[in-house]
């Protein structure tokens, strides 16, 4: 039997780095990026998610012996939001005024949305796509049993505003 081998890959020279990704260094290395210098302002972000679900599913949300899954993922997400930098290992711990995940029915399914902000040096995007990504995956969990086809896709940044960059806000397609 032929022995597979993994290609060696080049080490990153800091020449090809482009100068926009603030987590490397001039050498090339991953870094947390220093915030110590930078303006403190209201940073805030929004971010969405959407879960397909079967309409077996969908009937049968009332009841679901774990309880209500959109509330449970509420909860969820918002504790999700205030551990993001235990998750992402270059995000800095950050100490939100706000986080807020709501859910609305769609046509084969729901959206998740999450709210953050916080008066601060570095943004809170992060913190509101892991608010999302997190309660729907417990929109999954707590309904896996009736269905393990649960499909979730498009989680996404859809705002945000505050600090050097600016605001952004995504522009539907």
């Amino acid at each position: 039997m032929a022995r597979r081998t993994t290609p060696k890959t080049a080490p990153v020279k800091s020449a090809k780095l482009p100068t926009r990704l603030s987590h490397y260094d001039r050498a090339g290395q991953a870094r947390m990026v220093d915030v110590s210098q930078k303006q403190e302002t209201l940073r805030e972000a929004e971010a969405s998610a959407h879960i397909v679900l079967s309409t077996k599913v969908l009937a049968e949300l009332k009841n679901n012996p774990k309880g209500d899954p959109f509330e449970v993922a509420r909860f969820a997400g918002i504790q999700a939001a205030k551990r993001t930098s235990e998750l992402i290992p270059m995000c800095h711990p950050l100490a939100l005024s706000h986080v807020d995940v709501s859910y609305a029915p769609c046509e084969d399914g729901f959206i998740l949305r999450s709210h953050v902000a916080m008066r601060g040096a570095t943004g809170v995007e992060m913190e509101a796509l892991t608010a999302v990504s997190v309660a729907a995956l417990t929109v999954y969990d707590m309904c896996k049993a009736l269905d393990k086809g649960i499909v979730i896709r498009c989680i996404q940044l859809e705002h945000k505003s505050g600090g050097k960059s600016g605001e952004y806000r995504r522009t539907p397609q």
